[in-house]
């Protein structure tokens, strides 16, 4: 087995997507998926997600679902996944209620009253730690705690929250992803509900957050699965990307979701992930290799791509499916590499995107 350009290159990020000469599938025991934006959108499967998830099963990869989103409890999340074809179990299940709930756990007494503005997700996590939750801010919890609880959620909910928050209750929140990808759409995340109390107190109190990208999670995630070879794959690079980036681990970024080619050409260091692929066949086929040609250019399949001028220019002909996807990595090179040049920025890349039609 070859795997190229792990993301055990840590000190100052990758220069390109890194490559694989067995299947993703073969390469790493686990596959740590989010959600949201990879297996399904607004509660509809992914194109082709099913399909590939069955065939990675068959293949003796273990598949665990991780996800920022804190409204659902593990149960219903796998009830969901079962529905739409993908079998699972609540155990294959980690979510950011379970990170933050033994994050507060860990902070207050036994049976602690907490505040919950959120899903049952949130309560059943509480629960689950030895925590007590309560719906008022006059009922003397010890903390706060905010997760996702869907587009429903009452105004009034945001106040209790602010009440307790500006008396000094110690506040948390399952993550801060500010968007949330839906059927119609890009909607508000947690994230957006956490400006709403942060702003309704003035801007002076901070929350503890568990969810993705930082360690509580990360930490969450190693305890349930016990992978060894992990890779985590995900559509956002602000929490998937850089969750795998500070947890040490590889990652596959899918196209299915928030992030697009022209915001993974401008992504920082941390936000680069290991791999690309427009969705989850990915982790049924080895990752071909980008190769700098020494000349300043990239070269991944049938495709070249160099910067000049201040742009971008890709070389090739467009083609489909893979052919298209060798261009995004070979643009990755080139991109990713003139930004970490001294003097160097973010190059153009419109013409180049136009050609590849992404």
């Amino acid at each position: 087995m070859t795997v190229r350009n792990g993301q055990g290159q840590r000190g100052g990020g990758r220069k390109c997507p890194g490559s694989s000469a067995v299947a993703l599938r073969e390469a790493y025991d686990t596959a740590l998926l989010d959600l949201d934006g990879v297996v399904y959108a607004g509660g509809e499967a992914v194109a082709h997600a099913v399909e590939a998830l069955g065939v990675a099963r068959a293949g003796g990869m273990h598949l665990a679902y991780v996800t920022n989103n804190a409204l659902r409890t593990p149960g219903e999340v796998a009830e969901h996944l079962t529905e739409l074809g993908v079998p699972a179990e609540a155990g294959d299940v980690v979510t950011s209620a379970q990170a933050v709930a033994r994050l507060i756990a860990d902070e207050v007494p036994a049976g602690s009253r907490v505040l919950v503005i959120g899903g049952e997700g949130l309560r059943v996590a509480l629960r689950e730690r030895g925590l007590v939750p309560v719906e008022s801010a006059d009922d003397d919890p010890a903390a706060v705690v905010q997760g996702y609880g869907g587009p429903g959620m009452p105004w009034a909910r945001f106040a209790e929250a602010a009440y307790a928050v500006g008396r000094g209750v110690p506040w948390y929140a399952s993550n801060t992803d500010l968007t949330i990808p839906g059927a119609r759409g890009i909607g508000p995340g947690n994230g957006a509900a956490v400006e709403v109390v942060r702003i309704a107190t003035g801007g002076r109190f901070e929350p503890q957050v568990a969810g993705k990208p930082l360690p509580p999670m990360h930490r969450e995630t190693v305890l349930r699965t016990g992978a060894e070879r992990p890779l985590v794959v995900g559509d956002r690079l602000d929490t998937d990307i850089e969750g795998a980036f500070n947890g040490g681990v590889d990652s596959l970024l899918v196209l299915t979701g928030v992030t697009d080619v022209a915001q993974l050409l401008t992504a920082v260091p941390e936000h680069r992930p290991t791999y690309v692929a427009a969705d989850l066949r990915g982790l049924l086929v080895g990752q071909p290799e980008v190769v700098a040609d020494g000349d300043g250019g990239f070269v991944c399949g049938g495709w070249r791509a160099f910067v000049s001028g201040g742009e971008l220019v890709l070389d090739g002909t467009p083609g489909e499916g893979a052919d298209v996807m060798d261009g995004v990595r070979a643009l990755c090179g080139a991109a990713w590499s003139e930004a970490d040049r001294p003097g160097g920025g973010v190059p153009d890349a419109g013409k180049a995107l136009a050609l590849l039609g992404v």
